[in-house]
Formats: structure tokens, C-alpha cells, sequence
């Protein structure tokens, strides 16, 4: 069954949002060698908790950028969940991307407007 597995705090200033979460939480966060990308730890890997990144604001669905946090949800065929969530009615709305080295990710809306991302492994995407 797929699960969340990391989340995605989109900011239009991703460094003031790193101070932000660094100073109210205490989180460690580091800039990706990757990109323009933030890795967050939220806590220690044997305690309860997932971990996420800061990406600069970019994509606009329905006019309007992305504001809130996007739970990305591991699945092992990413076309194939691409597909179920438009026959379920949801949205495509950020294409299948390669993320170098990692693997593949596309952004999708479900039924009720909420924003969610699909992240499929695969260390020779890029």
C-alpha cells in the first residue's frame, strides 16, 4: 500500500522559511547539492514523523501558486497512479519530471482540490 512519505513546504522566499522552521521547531535543514531544494529533518528516524523539503514557490494551479504543505506518497509505477487519479476523477496538474539520481515526481489535485504529489524511486531518472 503506498504511503506518505515526504512532505513539501512550498515558500516564496525559501530562505526566510528555513530560518522560520529552524528557529520554531528546531529542525535541521540543509540545501540540496541537487537544486534549489531544502531537506528537512523533523525529528530522529526512531520516533514517529516524516521529513520533507522547502522548494521555492513555482508552480500556479487554477491562477494561483501552491500555499500549504504537499504530502508526497511513494508509489512504485508512477504513470500507472497518474492514470487511476484521472479515472477517480482527480487533476494532472504538474507533469512527471525526473528529480536526478532519485526518481520521478508529478504533482495532482484529488476530487476536493487538495494538491498531492506522486514520487515513483528510480535512481536512473534525470
Amino acid at each position: 500500500m503506498p504511503g506518505i512519505t515526504h512532505f513539501e513546504i512550498h515558500a516564496g522566499d525559501p530562505e526566510r522559511a528555513v530560518r522560520f522552521y529552524r528557529n520554531v521547531f528546531g529542525w535541521n535543514i540543509t540545501r540540496w547539492e541537487g537544486g534549489e531544494y531544502w531537506l528537512v529533518t523533523t525529528g530522529p528516524d526512531d520516533e514517529p514523523g516524516i521529513n520533507g523539503g522547502i522548494i521555492r514557490r513555482r508552480d500556479r494551479v487554477d491562477g494561483t501558486a501552491v500555499i500549504g504543505y504537499v504530502c508526497s506518497i511513494d508509489v512504485d509505477a508512477i504513470d500507472r497512479y497518474l492514470q487511476a487519479v484521472q479515472d477517480e476523477g482527480g487533476e494532472i496538474v504538474g507533469p512527471r519530471n525526473a528529480v536526478p539520481g532519485l526518481g520521478w515526481l508529478a504533482y495532482a489535485k484529488d476530487t476536493e482540490g487538495n494538491i498531492f504529489a506522486l514520487f515513483q524511486n528510480d535512481a536512473a531518472a534525470g
